[in-house]
């Protein structure tokens, strides 16, 4: 978008997980309001599981953070969602909102002239009947004052078949509210995905972003010969945050940040019409049409050690590389499949990727094939193979 002068400007990010002494989120969420205030932010948004069991003590951390790191003139709106009402229900958890921070569970501002809707959820992560017609009405009302103009939504879990962790982390009983209002922006969290992943935005009947973690990665795909969760170190560096500008005629930008190292990552995502969803640019099937394959380059290599293989990572024309898929073959028949993350998620990405493999016959040899995959179902054309002998 050319010429975009933002009027607006504001952080969204989920997940926070206070407990009841000092830990590496605590210093993460100072670091994020640091690097916040140096964008001058008219809000900031929470959207939920910012304790890890809702207990007063981590409201009171949480809330003594954004004491000492929020600028005065910021707005902050808070989600509250299951973690928040682990010790004592969500009726003790509202009181605890509105007595420590102020704040009702619910809230509709305006701010620049943009309108702010954000919803805690009823019990867990799910939203009673009472809470629909509340959003219903809260809807209605920002839609009335402009039809073309963003209306910005927030709500802990993911809308199911939204962005990437709404397999796993969603709930649907939104979907039929959100759908008849195509210029809502929605961010959620819950499922601690990785926000520089490209599926964190997702277009359809809405725009849709997830707001990541400063806890965890926790991943939505269940080929992963370590799970869901990546495992540490590389697991546990998430620190990440959404950071949205908007113009004077409603064009918005989106730009994934990586707390830790304090720097973007390599997108800028644009809705220029959010209104108008003949405008959108992230709808599944678009990119997957313009998907370009990653590919191995020229002397990248492979070995085994100890039945452990090793192997240079791939290269990515467009986004990252996201995960390998390894198939190995004993005489002829495959024997093993395998597929481990790039970790696309970190910075720096490491340069090599590791992995055990289990269950071989000592002495006996195996064809390795390995083959780099995008995020829109894109493989490597070019692969990496060979032979080895297992110890």
């Amino acid at each position: 978008m050319t010429d975009f002068t933002p009027i607006l400007r504001f952080a969204a990010l989920s997940d926070v997980h206070y407990r009841e002494e000092p830990t590496a989120e605590r210093e993460r969420m100072a670091k994020a309001l640091q690097i916040a205030n140096r964008e001058r932010l008219d809000a900031l948004c929470v959207v939920g599981d910012f304790t890890a069991n809702g207990s007063e003590t981590q409201f009171r951390a949480f809330r003594t953070t954004l004491e000492e790191g929020v600028r005065p003139e910021t707005r902050v709106m808070i989600a509250m969602a299951g973690h928040e009402y682990m010790e004592s229900g969500p009726v003790t958890a509202c009181s605890r909102l509105r007595r420590i921070f102020g704040q009702a569970p619910d809230m509709h501002e305006v701010i620049q002239g943009y309108h702010f809707i954000s919803l805690s959820s009823t019990r867990g992560t799910n939203f009673d009947s009472e809470k629909r017609g509340w959003a219903a009405a809260q809807l209605a009302l920002a839609a009335a004052d402009d039809p073309r103009r963003p209306i910005f939504f927030f709500q802990h879990p993911h809308v199911t078949g939204t962005v990437y962790g709404s397999i796993a982390w969603g709930e649907d009983e939104l979907y039929p509210l959100l759908m008849n209002y195509p210029q809502v922006i929605d961010f959620s969290g819950h499922s601690h995905a990785p926000i520089n992943d490209p599926r964190s935005i997702h277009q359809d009947y809405f725009t849709s972003l997830g707001c990541g973690t400063l806890a965890y990665f926790e991943n939505d795909e269940f080929d992963k010969y370590y799970g869901t969760c990546p495992p540490a170190p590389e697991g546990r560096r998430a620190a990440q945050m959404l950071f949205v500008e908007a113009d004077v005629v409603g064009r918005v930008r989106i730009t994934p940040y990586d707390i830790l190292t304090d720097q973007a990552f390599p997108y800028v995502w644009d809705v220029p019409a959010a209104w108008d969803p003949a405008s959108y640019q992230y709808t599944n099937a678009k990119r997957r049409a313009a998907a370009l394959p990653p590919y191995f380059p020229e002397g990248a290599t492979w070995h085994v050690e100890n039945n452990t293989l090793t192997f240079d990572q791939a290269n990515a024309r467009q986004d990252y590389v996201n995960d390998y898929r390894v198939r190995l073959r004993h005489g002829g028949v495959l024997v093993r499949q395998i597929a481990l993350w790039s970790y696309y998620y970190v910075i720096p990405m490491p340069e090599t990727l590791s992995l055990p493999l289990e269950g071989l016959s000592p002495g006996e040899e195996y064809d390795v094939e390995i083959t780099a995959r995008g995020f829109w179902e894109n493989e490597s054309e070019n692969k990496l193979t060979g032979r080895f002998t297992a110890n």
